[in-house]
């Protein structure tokens, strides 16, 4: 995993956490245990009543065993997405 995500250093990617959230930003960093350091950060909050809502984070550091999934996103077709028209239910944290 840790080479997978060194040849995604300095490229933004997509982080679903553990317990469900969704942050994007660009990987700065990653250690020996696969904690990551992500800038320029931002959490997607899903709801089912209105759009997605980006959060700030800034600077953002992410425990390796707090992440699910990680992948590189297509930063041309990200910036096409109409997130006001996105909803969908918060994701459900994942249980071990």
């Amino acid at each position: 995993m840790s080479d997978y995500l060194r040849e995604l250093k300095g490229k933004v990617v997509s982080i679903i956490t553990n317990d469900g959230r969704h942050v994007i930003g660009t990987l700065r960093g990653v250690d020996q245990v696969t904690n990551m350091i992500l800038s320029g950060c931002k959490e997607r909050v899903y709801s089912e009543d209105e759009g997605v809502q980006e959060v700030e984070l800034g600077l953002y550091i992410l425990r390796g065993d707090s992440c699910a999934v990680v992948g590189a996103v297509n930063q041309a077709k990200d910036e096409k997405l109409d997130l006001s028209s996105i909803m969908a239910p918060r994701m459900k944290p994942i249980v071990h």
